[in-house]
């Protein structure tokens, strides 16, 4: 069943949100947002606010207790990247790539052979 939440165009690179994601995937939901809310990464608080959203989700529209709930699956896909130029010596420019992401959470309740 499941109950998703998507944080898309979010100003992280794909590489950087996986990081965070590898680490809560399979956790409880509670123990997935304390881990998260103390990671010093940047990602981490951005993959937080998407969790926090399928954990109220699944509150706000399936009634699901925080306490039965796990996150079940977690990913990370590449978003747009913004392009912009950066001046430099003798007239030329280097480009910056400004890199965005999709982050997906679905959080599931516990089954008994889990």
């Amino acid at each position: 069943m499941g109950v998703k939440a998507e944080g898309k165009y979010l100003p992280i690179s794909a590489r950087k949100g996986r990081q965070a994601i590898d680490i809560i995937r399979g956790k409880d939901a509670g123990e997935a947002l304390l881990v998260l809310k103390f990671l010093p990464n940047r990602s981490a608080k951005i993959v937080y606010n998407v969790l926090k959203s399928a954990i109220y989700n699944a509150q706000n529209n399936n009634s699901i207790d925080v306490e039965d709930l796990y996150v079940s699956e977690a990913f990370v896909n590449e978003g747009p990247t913004l392009k912009r130029y950066r001046p430099r010596a003798m007239g030329r420019a280097s480009r910056i790539r400004k890199r965005t992401s999709h982050i997906t959470i679905i959080v599931d309740t516990k089954r008994e052979g889990r």
